[in-house]
């Protein structure tokens, strides 16, 4: 993809370039944003008081706590709490990763790829206690990354169990795939079989095992939804788009659009106004 591509949607940076990951009470301060995406971080909201609405993409999303909410890389997402709220957030850099001690921390942000919302139980005192442990190191005078990390993987242990997310549906080849889908997004199989080095059928075969579609299904939502992206929140013209999203020319963007959804990409735009 080019890589002015999403320059138009605001890129939002919430942590200072020498860190990281941060983790801090939510700020009340942010419960109205405007629509942005973050680049090179993953954040993890957490509510236990609030009321209101998370929206990512054309999604909204109750805030109705306890509830918990992982932002990914690119996604475009804003803020509409209605009362007053309180929980933590954790941000955390692809720096981070690289250098973590425990590389099972990795893996497992990798499984909760596909997992927006998590809703707790009342009783659920876990989460709450890890989030203020992780709280409470990250203001330490020294911090200690071995607790930062243990901490952390017992968090996200913790949500994978809450979602129910089976070692199944989280094959390797799966990962890299929905990890290629977020960073280089292309209308073709081909194009994906051979940057993970396996055949179109076997790719093919893993998303029908994963998420019960075709290969070629998984793709098109994902370059539906950045057209839908691009539309909304940047002032892009159709040819740039798609130009950017490797489509020959401008009928041929047009009739996919318009076949996953009825609209033309002009039409969408304006009833979207």
């Amino acid at each position: 993809m080019n890589e002015d591509f999403n320059n138009d949607i605001p890129v939002y940076n919430k942590i200072a370039t020498y860190n990281d990951i941060k983790v801090e009470p939510f700020d009340v301060n942010k419960r109205y944003t405007k629509p942005h995406k973050h680049h090179k971080y993953l954040e993890l909201a957490y509510f236990t008081k609030g009321s209101g609405f998370h929206y990512v993409d054309e999604e909204a999303l109750e805030v109705a706590p306890p509830v918990l909410f992982l932002i990914h890389k690119n996604q475009v997402h804003h803020w509409h709490i209605t009362s007053l709220p309180e929980g933590y957030v954790i941000i955390i850099k692809a720096s981070f990763l690289d250098n973590v001690l425990d590389k099972s921390i990795h893996m497992q942000l990798m499984e909760l790829k596909a997992v927006q919302k998590v809703i707790l139980a009342d009783n659920d005192t876990i989460v709450n206690l890890l989030f203020e442990a992780l709280c409470l190191e990250m203001k330490a005078t020294k911090i200690n990354q071995e607790v930062v990390e243990s901490c952390l993987k017992a968090l996200l242990s913790k949500i994978i169990a809450i979602s129910n997310i089976t070692k199944d549906q989280n094959s390797t080849l799966e990962r890299n795939f929905m990890e290629l889908l977020s960073e280089d997004l292309n209308n073709s199989v081909d194009y994906y079989a051979n940057k993970l080095n396996t055949s179109a059928q076997n790719l093919n075969a893993v998303c029908q095992k994963v998420f019960d579609k075709t290969a070629s299904n998984v793709i098109t939502e994902h370059v539906i939804k950045e057209i839908k992206r691009q539309l909304l929140y940047t002032s892009k013209n159709v040819s740039n788009i798609a130009y950017d999203l490797h489509f020959k020319d401008n009928s041929n963007f047009t009739k996919f659009f318009k076949r996953h959804t009825q609209l033309t990409p002009l039409q969408f735009r304006k009833k979207a106004k």
